[in-house]
């Protein structure tokens, strides 16, 4: 469900910039963001971890993608910042927003350091770096969680694993660092393809619903980026940037990820009603 949700939110961007006019583009995209935290909040209050999970996951995407894509692109839209262009081709390689967003490394570090040294959680990968960093004063230092809301922990671990990402790649694709093919940039990727395996076998021993959705994002996102270094460098093509061209695969994905989601929330209310009774 997680995987499917990438190429579909892709296609949704590129389709919204096709069928809406300028001023209503950014107006939808604003009542996407604000639509998408009403949701992450509103999960805070619901029954259940699944559900929880999916309130996090679905208003974190919609407010990825309207308060955070499209609200770069309305202000690279505004002050005139120019896309990359291949120079053979004259083909926009990066979109104006994707060039600004390094800006953003403050705040993100800003974000990571509060997650560093003010919380114990559940992320191996921070746990790590907080056991490397802190070592035996780890329980002193991060010594207690913050308050758990399964919705807010879903929505916070989508904008950082995804921000973390594109600032990753926008530093590789960057010809005054390394560039798309550079050899580190590829390493990047075959290395994010190797670890996102490891993700997905510790995955699969996750009975739980909720908790196996929240570790299959970061499963996804790993894997996503080299599907994008492998987009950027022409190896693979991505039909989700073209949607309208590839309408028939489109349908199909949309189709897939509407039954797994069925399933999914049919399968827990199920086991839900079980525990019930019981």
């Amino acid at each position: 469900m997680v995987l499917l949700l990438m190429p579909l939110g892709h296609a949704l961007m590129i389709l919204m910039e096709h069928t809406l006019s300028p001023v209503a583009l950014h107006y939808a995209a604003f009542g996407m963001g604000a639509a998408g935290m009403l949701i992450v909040i509103a999960g805070v209050f619901a029954k259940g971890d699944t559900r929880q999970t999916l309130f996090g996951l679905f208003g974190g995407l919609l407010f990825w993608t309207g308060w955070f894509e499209f609200l770069l692109q309305y202000y690279a839209t505004r002050y005139g910042t120019m896309p990359q262009l291949d120079p053979v081709t004259g083909e926009i390689v990066t979109k104006p927003e994707y060039l600004i967003l390094p800006a953003t490394f403050g705040l993100w570090a800003m974000v990571m350091l509060l997650y560093l040294f003010s919380t114990a959680n559940g992320c191996n990968f921070m746990n790590w770096i907080q056991r490397r960093i802190f070592g035996r004063r780890k329980a002193e230092i991060a010594a207690r969680p913050m308050t758990r809301h399964v919705s807010i922990i879903t929505f916070m671990e989508l904008m950082m694993i995804l921000w973390t990402s594109y600032l990753l790649l926008m530093f590789c694709y960057d010809d005054n660092f390394l560039g798309d093919s550079h050899p580190v940039t590829l390493a990047i990727g075959a290395g994010c393809f190797i670890g996102s395996l490891f993700i997905f076998r510790k995955q699969t021993r996750i009975k739980s619903w909720g908790a196996n959705i929240r570790m299959a994002i970061a499963t996804v996102i790993t894997l996503w980026t080299p599907v994008e270094i492998l987009g950027r460098n022409d190896i693979l093509t991505e039909i989700w940037v073209a949607p309208l061209e590839h309408q028939t695969e489109m349908f199909t994905i949309l189709g897939v990820f509407i039954a797994v989601t069925a399933f999914i929330i049919v399968k827990n209310n199920k086991k839900r009603n079980i525990q019930v009774e019981a």
